[in-house]
């Protein structure tokens, strides 16, 4: 039999709950599709809220979700390998163990979705995926967004980092010298997609000319 060298396409999961922070997921989303990926996407109630007051999005449909995706060519591909599932659908086919992915992305998680992941309360789909993605050992991303934390955020946080889950807290760095906000999102969503190992172009990178200007700092003499 001859060897089938087209390599298999990758597939990810990303929920989408009710911490501010909607446009770290649309973007994570276009880029994640950008790869030829696959990506099945939960939203919560709150999740939805959180699209319409941040970004107006009314539906989750290509046009209002990801409008830069949409006005590409072959935009009915990328269209069918976003696969889009409700919330209440606790039988859908990523709330199943036997259901391959490369990974899912809690992105933005608030903290009440954080406590329900972290107690293993699965009583709808972005929690029950969650929950089995941890239980068939593949990456569990969360990104917390909320702040101050209190004591119950930050128990939840090492049971779920106990049970193999990353935090991911959605604080970006600011030594790129970001510019914009588009900037400050695109190294948090570099930093998803290096935990995904997943290739990308965005500029999130320490440089070398970093170095070389620490270099030309005079030493202190004390």
């Amino acid at each position: 039999m001859p060897h089938d060298s087209t390599p298999q396409r990758r597939t990810f999961v990303v929920g989408i709950s009710g911490a501010s922070g909607a446009v770290y997921a649309t973007r994570l989303l276009e880029q994640l599709l950008r790869t030829g990926a696959e990506v099945h996407l939960v939203v919560s109630e709150y999740g939805k809220r959180l699209l319409f007051d941040e970004l107006n999005v009314r539906k989750l449909d290509l046009d209002e979700l990801l409008p830069a995706l949409a006005a590409e060519p072959r935009a009915d591909d990328v269209d069918q390998r976003l696969v889009r599932h409700p919330n209440k659908d606790v039988g859908a086919v990523i709330a199943s163990g036997s259901f391959l992915h490369d990974g899912m992305v809690v992105v933005p998680c608030s903290s009440t979705s954080l406590g329900a992941i972290a107690t293993g309360a699965g009583s709808n789909l972005l929690t029950r995926a969650a929950m089995v993605t941890l239980k068939e050992r593949r990456p569990l991303i969360i990104c917390h967004r909320e702040s101050p934390l209190n004591l119950i955020d930050i128990e939840n946080m090492r049971t779920l980092t106990l049970a193999g889950a990353t935090i991911a807290p959605t604080n970006p760095g600011f030594y790129l010298h970001p510019r914009t906000v588009d900037d400050l999102v695109d190294f948090m969503v570099g930093k998803i997609l290096d935990l995904l190992r997943v290739e990308h172009d965005l500029q999130t990178r320490w440089a070398d000319h970093h170095q070389s200007k620490y270099d030309q700092i005079s030493p202190d003499p004390n």
